[in-house]
């Protein structure tokens, strides 16, 4: 809360800086969902944190630099948010079903960094998946994936020929 109210003054006194990532580029949809459910049990271990990091860096092909700044912003973005919509609405009118998948799959890889899964992570990854138009049956699907060792991220990425 008070980072918004740090953000607001800053807006209005001119001295905010320039933001990379716009609120309809769909990296930042992204990494705020993904920041979400690693927060909503109301920790975010540094093994999620590094997990977070590290997904990113790599699905975006961002360097250390830009990476940190998308999760700064992503955490400021969902702090400011009321609701899932602001960011799956980007998500679903940018991404294909394949890349919308993915940022499901992203989330189970996220909530099982840790070693546990909660019933609020469990809650947010089937609200969102539903948001996104990602059926129960792939939600499901890339759950067991994670859960038995596997990443489900690299299977959703189609073989570079």
């Amino acid at each position: 809360m008070l980072n918004v109210l740090r953000n607001f003054i800053a807006e209005l006194t001119g001295e905010a800086p320039a933001r990379r990532f716009g609120e309809n580029d769909h990296r930042l949809a992204a990494a705020a969902l993904l920041y979400h459910v690693v927060a909503v049990d109301g920790e975010v271990s540094e093994a999620e944190r590094v997990r977070l990091h590290d997904l990113l860096k790599a699905r975006f092909g961002l360097d250390e630099e830009a990476t940190d700044d998308l999760m700064r912003a992503a955490e400021q973005a969902d702090d400011e948010a009321v609701d899932f919509y602001r960011f799956t609405s980007v998500l679903k009118s940018q991404l294909e079903e394949i890349d919308r998948e993915q940022v499901v799959a992203m989330m189970w890889d996220l909530v099982y960094a840790d070693g546990r899964l909660t019933e609020f992570e469990d809650n947010a990854i089937w609200r969102v998946a539903d948001l996104l138009g990602v059926s129960g049956r792939a939600r499901l699907r890339l759950k067991k994936i994670v859960q038995s060792g596997g990443n489900a991220v690299e299977m959703l990425v189609p073989p570079k020929e």
